[in-house]
């Protein structure tokens, strides 16, 4: 028997990255999985690569009516739910002097707002006991230059993340956020940057870690696991760092 046996998951963003990986995870590890993704073609493919074990629904994070609609569907396909993975995010970077409202509101939309009421809106379905992990990241420490509203949303996704924990642990609902450093995930390529300009960021930003590459989306998919199964049965309202090193520095 898995860690996870007939356990049921959501995973929000989990047609392909970290999501997609820790959706495969949970699945080999006994559990019924539902992702979603803003794009059905992406949620399509995801499904048929992951198995029977999986449904799937478009939604889009930062609409609260899509995750009106993404709670209705998943009491009729799932009932209630053991594991709440609030993985879906954007990445986009910029100067101070080159944010703007669009991409501010974009940003904090889906992963701030959007995973808040995610969260609100899934606790009903949520059994005494479960698990809800957030998918955070190093920024919401680093200062990492140009991260300004990407690293405010994480840090405010922590935030939430603890108070979270407190509210919840009557029901004896543990709440935890996961904190990867920079990861080999498709997020990379969605910030709109040059070819040239995005190898030189990777570069450099590999340069900075002490473990000298970046880490796998399979790597951070077994801690968010852990998490979820009851190995970490004590664990609330806690942040885990996974980033090969990089938050030593700052």
């Amino acid at each position: 028997m898995g860690k996870l046996t007939n356990k049921t998951a959501v995973v929000t963003g989990g047609n392909s990255g970290i999501g997609f990986f820790t959706a495969k995870d949970f699945i080999n590890e006994g559990a019924k999985v539902l992702i979603t993704g803003r794009k059905s073609e992406a949620v399509n493919e995801a499904i048929k690569k992951l198995g029977n074990q999986t449904e799937g629904i478009v939604s889009d994070q930062s609409s609260l009516k899509d995750i009106d609609n993404l709670v209705m569907k998943t009491k009729e396909k799932l009932g209630s739910v053991d594991i709440l993975f609030i993985n879906a995010g954007v990445a986009a970077f910029a100067p101070l002097e080159g944010i703007t409202e669009e991409s501010f509101d974009t940003i904090m939309n889906i992963n701030f707002k959007g995973a808040l009421f995610t969260l609100q809106k899934f606790l009903p379905l949520l059994k005494d006991g479960s698990n809800v992990i957030f998918l955070s990241s190093v920024n919401a420490y680093t200062g990492m230059p140009n991260t300004t509203v990407y690293a405010a949303s994480k840090a405010a996704m922590n935030s939430l993340s603890r108070t979270a924990a407190q509210e919840l642990a009557g029901r004896n609902i543990r709440v935890n956020a996961v904190c990867p450093g920079p990861v080999e995930t498709p997020i990379f390529g969605k910030m709109g940057l040059p070819e040239e300009v995005m190898q030189e960021f990777g570069k450099n930003m590999q340069a900075r870690v002490p473990l000298k590459r970046f880490g796998k989306a399979d790597e951070i998919a077994k801690l968010v696991t852990f998490l979820a199964s009851d190995d970490a049965k004590y664990i609330t309202g806690a942040e885990y760092v996974i980033d090969g090193g990089i938050n030593i520095l700052n």
